[in-house]
């Protein structure tokens, strides 16, 4: 019995891996337009009719990937790196979808980008990151304006930050 317990757990394991396999070859097409949507990001970051929290979103997914901190290790074989991906893939699609639609399209046409190209990749995005993720995600641009003010009422923002300092002074 013991031996088709194992059985059923490495069939169990192989298909996990199959499906995380082809889940990344799907982001494939995504990855080669990568430098187009990234000088896209760039115009939208720098327009000042840009949400500012939508803005946010990029540089902190950059500063996640660049800290080494990650959820899950990245010596850890294939799955090391899926939740930089994740995390990449998920700040992009919500930084993109905060843009308002007429200067997204100006943007677009701008910078020869297909409208129709664009948003196929971003439904693609949207069917390939899970819907639970997609509404935290979603939820934090309010959960970090209500903690700032939760933070402000508080009158705490100057003892962190004098907590912080002190903490870096020490090391």
């Amino acid at each position: 019995m013991a031996r088709t317990s194992t059985t059923r757990t490495r069939r169990s394991t192989s298909r996990a891996a199959v499906g995380r396999s082809l889940t990344m070859m799907a982001f494939l097409p995504l990855a080669s337009r990568a430098p187009l949507y990234a000088r896209l990001a760039a115009a939208l970051a720098f327009d000042d009719r840009m949400p500012t929290a939508r803005k946010a979103l990029l540089p902190f997914a950059a500063a996640y990937i660049a800290l080494g901190r990650d959820l899950i290790p990245d010596d850890i074989p294939i799955i090391g790196g899926l939740d930089d991906l994740i995390v990449l893939v998920l700040a992009v699609e919500f930084f993109f979808d905060g843009v308002p639609e007429a200067l997204l399209h100006e943007k677009l046409d701008e910078l020869g980008i297909e409208r129709a190209a664009f948003e196929h990749d971003m439904a693609q995005i949207r069917r390939l990151t899970p819907g639970p993720v997609r509404r935290t995600i979603r939820r934090l641009p309010v959960l970090a304006s209500d903690a700032r003010h939760g933070l402000e009422r508080l009158g705490l923002g100057p003892r962190i930050r004098a907590w912080i300092n002190k903490e870096e002074s020490i090391a």
